[in-house]
């Protein structure tokens, strides 16, 4: 008698922006096809990706079932062919309005969500914002142990599953883990070699390799006179070896839309100091092709930096603006990786500290559990044993959720719904904010006074 082949699972991840679309599509392809069937959704929001945003995200990951829908055929589309998971890969505020919708599927389909780079430090926001999935994915040993201290402090019930960031699923392939020579051990940073005419090994990088590439951020540093600083930076490391490249690396091109909006963009700020050196250029390719030909790469605080250190490209995380949870970059202490304006000009970049690699995104691959904990859970679910988590108790009821609904849809949420709490509340809204300008605006009044 022939056994009954055993079904695949299904997930179906769901995706907005940039970033959030090239996460979920590269944990999706993680998944072994023997076992698992995957589908993912781009979803039409305010900020949704354009089409070459969408290529460039999904460029290597080998996915071909890939659809955009809007949010009003979202829970139609997913009933069609119902879904043993959905993956919510999304900012936190879409994450919980998917998440009501999808929870009220039947069956309920296990929810899981996550954040697609640098997650430290944690913070409440992440996960009151993903209260009803069951699962939430992070990359780092550090990571998951400070989230699960902080959901415990917090009295907040969750879940998390460790694998490595999709682009770093490979070790360093150059780190400080050799034997100790002028004063470096295996546990302490190493300053890259100079590179080498022709050589491919840890000795140094190819010909071709002597970009100095910079990984923008929408919102690092936030303020006008330090993205301008940033944009000086850039003209003086060009100007200072007009022999090789400086590519500011990009994440959207002019008018396609970022996970974060970008208030000051780097190259209008490079712009307005005047002529741009001729080996200054600006790059929307994807990362990986950026770094093909990287010597080093700059950052303050962008994932890229996890992405340049897998390949075994050194790297400088920039501390000019100091070390900060604001500046997302506190998680580089210990790494040996952070660097000054002078470094970045002189291009001394670093290999990371082997501890500091075990701990931050290069743990054991063994150690990755998404896959098995997902089974596990989709398992109890079937069996009816998987208890739906509820959202977090909130007043307002059902204008308070078509409110949340209206925030992040915007002019595609057409629902009469929408339109009240749309009305009602962004005068309200805009009340608040200006309350909170007046008010933040007199305690710099007053620290200023304080100095003086």
């Amino acid at each position: 008698m022939t056994a009954t082949p055993q079904r695949r699972l299904r997930v179906v991840g769901i995706a907005d922006t940039d970033s959030y679309v090239k996460w979920a599509a590269a944990l999706l392809a993680a998944l072994d096809p023997e076992d698992w069937e995957v589908e993912l959704l781009v979803l039409d929001t305010p900020v949704v990706v354009s089409e070459q945003q969408q290529r460039a995200a999904l460029a290597g990951t080998g996915l071909e079932r890939v659809m955009r829908v809007t949010f009003a055929a979202l829970g139609t589309r997913l009933a069609r062919q119902p879904p043993d998971a959905v993956l919510i890969a999304a900012r936190g505020p879409l994450v919980r309005v998917v998440a009501r919708l999808v929870a009220g599927l039947a069956p309920r389909p296990v929810l899981v969500s996550g954040l697609p780079g640098i997650s430290v430090p944690a913070t409440r926001k992440s996960l009151v914002y993903r209260t009803q999935c069951d699962l939430f994915v992070l990359h780092s040993r550090r990571e998951v142990r400070e989230f699960a201290a902080l959901a415990r402090s917090r009295g907040l019930s969750q879940r998390f599953a460790l694998t490595r960031l999709p682009f770093a699923a490979r070790s360093p392939a150059r780190t400080g883990d050799r034997p100790e020579a002028g004063g470096f051990g295996p546990d302490r940073p190493v300053l890259a070699d100079p590179p080498v005419p022709g050589a491919t090994t840890a000795a140094g990088r190819a010909r071709t390799c002597t970009d100095l590439v910079f990984a923008a951020q929408a919102i690092v540093p936030r303020d006008r006179a330090d993205r301008r600083r940033l944009a000086e930076l850039l003209v003086r490391a060009a100007r200072a070896d007009p022999s090789r490249r400086v590519v500011l690396k990009l994440r959207a091109s002019a008018g396609e839309h970022q996970t974060h909006a970008e208030a000051d963009p780097l190259t209008d700020l490079v712009a307005s100091l005047g002529p741009r050196p001729a080996n200054l250029v600006f790059s929307t390719a994807p990362m990986a092709t950026a770094l093909d030909s990287a010597e080093g790469l700059v950052t303050v605080s962008s994932t890229a930096a996890i992405e340049a250190v897998a390949r075994g490209i050194p790297v400088i995380a920039l501390d000019t603006f100091g070390v900060s949870a604001r500046l997302i970059n506190e998680v580089f202490q210990g790494s040996g990786l952070y660097g000054g304006e002078e470094d970045v000009v002189a291009r001394r970049f670093r290999h990371p500290s082997p501890a500091w690699l075990r701990d931050n995104y290069f743990h054991d691959a063994a150690d990755d559990d998404v896959a098995v904990l997902l089974s596990a859970l989709i398992a109890r679910r079937r069996e009816g044993r998987l208890a739906a988590k509820p959202p977090l108790r909130r007043t307002g009821g059902a204008l308070r959720d078509a409110w949340e609904r209206k925030l992040v849809l915007g002019d595609r949420d057409r629902t009469v719904g929408g339109a009240v709490a749309g009305a009602i509340g962004m005068p309200v809204r805009g009340a608040v904010r200006a309350l909170q300008r007046t008010r933040a605006a007199a305690r710099r009044s007053m620290r200023l006074s304080r100095a003086a």
